[in-house]
């Protein structure tokens, strides 16, 4: 008994030693030699709050920024030493203090001194953004990376510059789309009647919104920019403190909103927010941080992912998972400071970063505590439960999908328990309301050990195509949008470190290996009327001035058009023949793969400006019911020929379409669709077509491309007027009968006889000259030298 007591108490002992274990320290010290001594240049800048950030980038994993009472650059995790990071002296930064930062590609924007300065950490240079004329205090972005096993996109580059605190009807908010080089006023839908001030604003791009956090009494509420979320606002919840607002990587919408006294969590981009609890085994010990008397320091993020240090020198840890939040605490690990900071360095794998002054260099180093989570999950006394899952795949995971308009997607995931358990896998989508799905979940057979497998099929289209969503919560079908689609385990442990969500990113919109291609049956080559050789020999026509306008106008121009043929991008061009109602083919291609004959509308554009072809259709024999568009309104709103497009055509026959019908006559130069409008020709020659799919509800992409006709069989060219032929006819014609009267009576008289005795002695002798000729060739049997007629009719040189 003596002895069982004995080892309990060693064992109690022993347990704080062991658990301290499980943090490894070390300490970074590089690049330090005596009588070597880097000075700091520059301004020095620093971070006011008394809680610490480490910021880093969405795709670049060792690259990340440190703000404290020092800030810190690294580009290889902190493995070396650093000096301070500082801002050249010549920005004239004023006063050098760090209120907000953010990673947009390969550039570190930083708000200071209430301006935005750029650090390209590429070319290690400086520069300030362009546009903002006010004092803002935060700049904010999606985390515009989306991370595969063998890609990392950049796929987004919106940003937002904005004082927060500022009333939101009065405070000026500008964005930029090229990284932060330069910023535009940036209008918020009714922005003028909010009233509160302004929490942040953020670009969730994977609901494709941009979210604005309105703070007023006490009471925080999301208010977003597109249909069908901007019809309202998200739930409230309690707003303590200023909140900091972290959008988790992924693109799956969660946000983590936090203070030293709150911590606050959202699955759906803040439409709906709760407390993250603090919970030990299954039992909940407190329904929030601030009922936990808890004071956060620092919190590090990932995918899946949350960790908290406390002021009161605890860690805390928790899953992001699709049930409500919540964190464990472990044992105490005597590791909090003024200085340190969290980050997730693998799945699983957490480190503690504290910086260390050197009293002997003005380069930090970096006291680095390794934590390995599931290792601290196996303490019996936080009543973890074991992991129930065994396998969780998916061919899916990291990957890209796209779903054009009218198209649809097919994924699977593989599901193996632990043996004896079951469980409830659950499949969510971040934008609902653009991408609708339907799963199927069965047994798939076992595996060699008898564990029951099991299969999850998902099927995915467009929201609006499912036929069971209002409209009202519908997205706008003409948008292209972004999602991500999710596969987790609701009934999940905390303990499955190494059991990640199955997660993907699809694009709503275009795809991008479709092309139109024009069929070309019948080509003036086939047909033996031009000659394939001769096309490629730089062969170039001539447009008369009668027939094309540069400017696209209908009107005649100054000089004739000379036109270089282009065989490489052209091909033998169509046959028309000129009086035949005629339109193309168009087909729709999908990489080298046929799909179909599109029947949409589209739109057609002589490149060099002919004008001689018209339209079988005007407005009324097209039934519109609105004044349709045409290329002369088009080319004169936008100022150029082709930029007819899906994203501008409204339809004549769209009941919203409220322009009115004022001129019925006029031509209807829309092709496709529920018309049987086509093209009659005027005259023979090459004509090159610019062809533009402008129907929205058929593809997201803006199909588009250029083909060649040759229109044959049309009479040449009158060159005088049909007045003036008759005219000359009629006068031949009498002049004809006046002759056939008149020339017996003269041929009567004596004057006549000596006429007609000349004639005939010419006669005579021309045909002796003739004779005399005909007889020398036959003796010589040549011919003479001189030019004669192939035997094409053209004529050739000897």
């Amino acid at each position: 008994m003596l002895m069982l007591m004995l080892v309990a108490a060693v064992t109690m002992w022993l347990r704080p030693l062991v658990t301290a274990q499980l943090c490894r320290s070390r300490t970074v010290r590089t690049g330090k030699v005596f009588n070597v001594i880097q000075d700091v240049q520059g301004d020095r800048l620093y971070f006011q709050p008394t809680t610490t950030r480490l910021i880093k980038h969405p795709c670049e994993k060792n690259i990340a920024l440190y703000l404290g009472k020092q800030v810190f650059f690294t580009m290889d995790n902190f493995e070396t030493s650093l000096l301070p990071f500082t801002i050249p002296t010549s920005m004239q930064v004023g006063v050098p203090e760090v209120t907000s930062a953010h990673f947009a590609g390969s550039l570190l924007l930083l708000v200071v001194d209430q301006k935005v300065y750029i650090y390209d950490y590429e070319n290690n240079s400086w520069s300030m953004s362009l546009g903002i004329k006010h004092p803002v205090t935060h700049v904010s972005g999606d985390n515009c990376c989306y991370t595969g096993s063998l890609f990392c996109v950049h796929v987004s580059n919106l940003v937002f510059a904005y004082f927060r605190g500022d009333q939101i009807s009065q405070t000026h908010i500008y964005y930029s789309n090229t990284g932060g080089f330069s910023f535009w006023k940036y209008h918020y839908d009714r922005q003028a009647e909010i009233i509160g001030s302004l929490g942040g604003i953020f670009h969730f791009f994977s609901l494709s919104q941009v979210a604005m956090l309105v703070v007023n009494q006490g009471k925080g509420m999301f208010k977003y920019s597109d249909h069908p979320l901007n019809r309202s606002f998200g739930l409230s919840f309690d707003y303590n403190g200023t909140l900091d607002i972290l959008i988790a990587p992924g693109q799956r919408g969660i946000l983590l909103l936090w203070f030293e006294n709150s911590l606050l969590f959202s699955h759906n981009a803040g439409q709906l927010v709760d407390t993250v609890r603090v919970k030990k085994g299954d039992q909940t010990l407190f329904s929030s941080i601030f009922e936990a008397n808890i004071t956060i320091h620092s919190i590090a993020v990932t995918e899946n992912e949350l960790a908290v240090i406390t002021r009161e020198d605890n860690l805390y840890y928790g899953n992001l998972g699709i049930v409500p939040s919540s964190i464990i605490k472990f044992a105490d690990q005597y590791i909090w400071s003024e200085e340190v900071a969290l980050m997730f360095r693998n799945p699983g794998t957490l480190e503690i970063l504290t910086p260390v002054r050197d009293t002997a260099f003005p380069a930090f180093d970096f006291q680095k505590c390794l934590v390995n989570i599931q290792a601290l999950l196996m303490d019996p006394e936080l009543h973890v439960g074991k992991c129930k899952i065994e396998v969780l795949t998916g061919e899916f995971i990291y990957r890209m999908y796209t779903i054009d308009m009218h198209s649809q997607l097919e994924l699977t995931a593989s599901l193996i328990p632990q043996p004896g358990t079951s469980l409830i896998p659950l499949v969510m989508v971040s934008n609902p309301h653009s991408l609708g799905f339907q799963a199927t979940f069965y047994e798939n057979g076992y595996t060699s050990d008898g564990n029951t497998k099991y299969k999850l099929d998902i099927f995915l289209k467009q929201q609006q195509h499912w036929g069971r969503t209002d409209s009202n919560f519908t997205s706008s079908l003409k948008r292209a949008t972004m999602s991500t689609l999710t596969v987790d385990i609701a009934n999940k442990e905390i303990s499955c470190v190494d059991i990640k969500p199955l997660s993907t990113l699809i694009s709503v919109g275009c795809d991008l290996d479709k092309k139109i291609v024009i069929q070309n049956k019948v080509t003036a080559c086939s047909m033996g009327i031009l000659d394939p050789l001769a096309l490629q020999d730089n062969y170039s026509f001539i447009i008369e001035k009668e027939f094309y306008h540069p400017g696209f106008q209908g009107q005649q121009s100054s000089e004739d058009l000379h036109v270089f043929y282009s065989y490489q991008q052209l091909g033998c061009p169509l046959l028309v023949y000129y009086d035949t109602l005629w339109k193309p083919v168009v087909e729709l291609w999908r990489k080298d793969s046929f799909q179909e004959v599109i029947d949409a509308e589209y739109v057609l554009l002589e490149v060099n400006g002919q004008f001689s072809y018209s339209y079988s259709l005007t407005a009324q024999s097209a039934m519109c019911t609105s004044q349709p568009q045409n290329w002369t309104t088009m080319i004169k709103e936008f100022g150029g020929p082709f930029f007819w497009n899906r994203e501008n055509y409204v339809s004549c026959h769209d009941p919203n379409n409220n322009a009115p019908l004022r001129w019925p006559d006029v031509q209807y130069q829309i092709l496709g669709g529920q018309t049987a409008n086509q093209i009659i020709f005027g005259h023979n020659g090459f004509y090159v077509f610019y062809i533009s799919i402008v129907d929205p509800y058929y593809s997201y992409c803006q199909l588009e491309t250029i083909f060649s006709i040759y229109v044959y069989g049309a009479f040449p060219v009158q060159l005088v007027s049909a007045g003036v032929v008759i005219l000359l006819i009629i006068s031949s014609i009498l002049g004809s009968v006046w002759l056939a009267y008149k020339t017996p009576k003269l041929l009567r008289t004596a004057r006549g006889r000596r006429i007609k005795k000349c004639a005939t002695q010419l006669c005579r002798r021309c045909k002796t000259v003739c004779q005399f000729r005909a007889s020398a060739t036959a003796r010589a049997g040549t011919e003479p030298p001189g030019r004669h007629r192939t035997p094409h009719g053209g004529r050739s040189e000897h």
